[in-house]
């Protein structure tokens, strides 16, 4: 079904404009994949997509063979700064690209997160403790100033 449904990503986004992840779910739903923004935020990053003023694309480089690029590559290129509250973190991203953030992050299965919420532009971290929360925001902090 996977293979299926990336087909579909595809090939939607090759025939028109997909200028946002609501827009390409109700599309993939109109194909017959029901899929969550989870899943779909997921299968971007998997595709290696990237989103321009024109909406998504395939990515020039989009080598299907390719390892996906790691959470620092990703978050010296789209992170913009990291802010602690309690057990929590707050990481702002370049407009469209906390998606593919919070993937890459919750592929790391770092001990500090517990899970992740991303909006556009927005990723909440959920940790375990505020210790753990002190831990991760170092981290991050050490990865945006890269």
């Amino acid at each position: 079904m996977k293979l299926q449904r990336h087909n579909a990503i595809r090939k939607l986004i090759t025939r028109s404009s997909v200028s946002s992840q609501d827009d390409l779910r109700r599309r993939l739903a109109r194909e017959g994949f029901d899929v969550t923004q989870a899943t779909l935020s997921r299968d971007l990053y998997e595709l290696r997509l990237v989103k321009g003023r024109d909406g998504y694309s395939i990515s020039k480089d989009n080598g299907f063979n390719e390892e996906l690029p790691t959470i620092q590559e990703l978050f010296e290129s789209f992170g913009l700064s990291v802010h602690r509250a309690l057990n929590q973190m707050v990481v702002r991203t370049t407009l469209g690209s906390a998606q593919p953030v919070a993937a890459a992050i919750d592929r790391e299965n770092w001990a500090e997160v517990l899970g992740t919420i991303a909006g556009d532009d927005t990723i909440l971290l959920i940790c375990p403790d505020a210790r753990r929360a002190t831990l991760l925001g170092q981290r991050l902090d050490r990865m945006l100033q890269s």
